[in-house]
């Protein structure tokens, strides 16, 4: 008589709470696929995982703020609790807080967090159940998916610390990004959004080396990157993009269609004597020009940035040139933030300090211009037929993105028409009206033959 197989043992499973930007949530991931790689399973709830993760951020007081809440609840509703991230970085302060904290792990620190996870909740791997999908873990939808290129940063921008937690730019070679884009396509993913702290800088750090992918010669910089990944056939999308002057490079591909005409550009300010206080690069009239120039070259390119308003020492003759220069550059995709201290910034030293309530004066003042800005922009796709990303379908109105719109930052496009549609489809929709900052249309029926 055959003795039946023992039952494998029930995984243990990790809980997550991924906290902070696109960067932190590939960490997540990065995390999660070798957790899952050595059999833990994944706890979608505290009271159901034996150890819960918390990747924290600390980029600004406020983001440390709701880190520390988050780790605040984890140890309330579970106990056992590891934390990494930005945040780990100031280890003896979450330590103060919580001192029944498991581990602290820093940012990037992989193989420290996994450690600490086998530490706290070991477990039996079983090769033969414990699959992993060719792509890894993914933390978004199946259809799009983001793809760090490097790590770390060379800039010292006066109200930024991320050099000294994630280090200086790292890049990874032409050909491991390569590779892992070509799993996740092979996963369905649709659209790839490209990010990393400098996307610009890739592969300086490496000088360019040159690398083979599929017995071709690619270079480990953004361009030939980018005219690689438009091999794929489906949409990539630059973040953390810097106005360096090869970014002019990427305009024709953009205007032939291999990479959608959208760029990130963190612009921050337009002030020269903010700009210079804040160690940014760029003169507001050389960047207009710039601006102008890619338009002409590619008239569909959309414009997504960042500013920060009360910065130390901005005057309101500062503050009217920032509204003076948005209203010429006219860019599609805009986000303010109010400027606050970070530990450890050098700009927390600088004179001048903008009392709260007026950042927050300046703060209305620019989001109503910019408000204007993006619905005269938006008005120009109406009557239009656009190529739409569907994320999500309800019984009468589905939600996607065209080219123009990242996930979660940007806008949506609504639209009717939705039977037989499904997340992840690419449909067509002619567009009916617009706001300031969506669109809305109606699904273009293909004709019976």
């Amino acid at each position: 008589m055959q003795t039946p197989p023992r039952p494998s043992p029930a995984p243990q499973k990790v809980g997550l709470v991924s906290l902070g930007c696109p960067k932190a949530l590939v960490d997540s991931e990065r995390i999660l696929t070798k957790l899952r790689a050595d059999g833990y399973a994944i706890s979608p709830s505290y009271d159901g995982a034996d150890v819960v993760l918390v990747n924290t951020c600390g980029f600004l007081d406020s983001a440390k703020a709701e880190s520390l809440a988050a780790i605040g609840e984890a140890m309330a509703e579970n106990g056992r609790v590891i934390v990494t991230g930005c945040l780990g970085a100031e280890a003896e302060s979450i330590r103060t807080q919580f001192p029944g904290v498991l581990a602290i792990t820093g940012p990037q620190q992989y193989e420290a967090v996994v450690e600490a996870v086998h530490a706290a909740a070991p477990q039996t791997h079983d090769p033969f159940v414990d699959l992993v999908p060719p792509q890894g873990i993914k933390l978004t939808p199946k259809h799009y998916a983001y793809l760090k290129i490097s790590e770390g940063c060379n800039h010292s921008c006066s109200f930024c610390i991320i050099p000294s937690m994630r280090g200086k730019l790292v890049s990874r070679p032409a050909h491991h990004v390569l590779h892992e884009a070509e799993r996740l396509v092979k996963a369905g993913v649709k659209e790839l959004l490209v990010v990393s702290q400098d996307t610009s800088a890739y592969g300086l750090d490496l000088r360019y080396q040159e690398v083979s992918f599929r017995g071709r010669p690619v270079k480990t910089r953004l361009t030939e990157l980018c005219e690689a990944m438009a091999a794929f056939g489906v949409w990539v999308r630059l973040h953390y993009v810097y106005p360096y002057p090869h970014v002019s490079e990427l305009i024709p591909l953009m205007a032939e269609g291999k990479l959608l005409p959208y760029l990130d550009i963190p612009f921050q300010h337009a002030s020269p004597r903010i700009l210079r206080a804040m160690r940014r690069p760029g003169s507001k009239e050389k960047v207009l020009d710039q601006i102008h120039a890619w338009r002409a070259a590619c008239p569909e390119l959309v414009l997504r940035s960042t500013f920060i308003v009360g910065f130390p020492g901005e005057t309101e003759a500062d503050f009217d040139q920032l509204l003076e220069w948005l209203d010429e550059a006219e860019l599609d995709r805009v986000g303010c933030f109010r400027y606050e201290n970070v530990a450890g910034a050098a700009a927390n030293d600088l004179p001048g300090h903008v009392p709260d309530e007026v950042k927050e004066e300046r703060w209305h003042r620019f989001m109503v211009a910019q408000q204007a800005i993006s619905q005269r922009r938006l008005a120009r796709f109406q009557g239009r037929t656009l190529d739409v990303l569907v994320d999500e379908v309800g019984p009468r109105q589905a939600i996607g993105r065209s080219f123009a719109d990242a996930p979660e930052i940007d806008g949506q496009v609504r639209f009717t028409r939705v039977a037989g549609v499904r997340p992840g489809d690419m449909v067509k929709v002619e567009i009916t009206s617009s706001d300031a900052y969506d669109l809305k249309g109606r699904r273009m029926l293909e004709r019976a033959a």
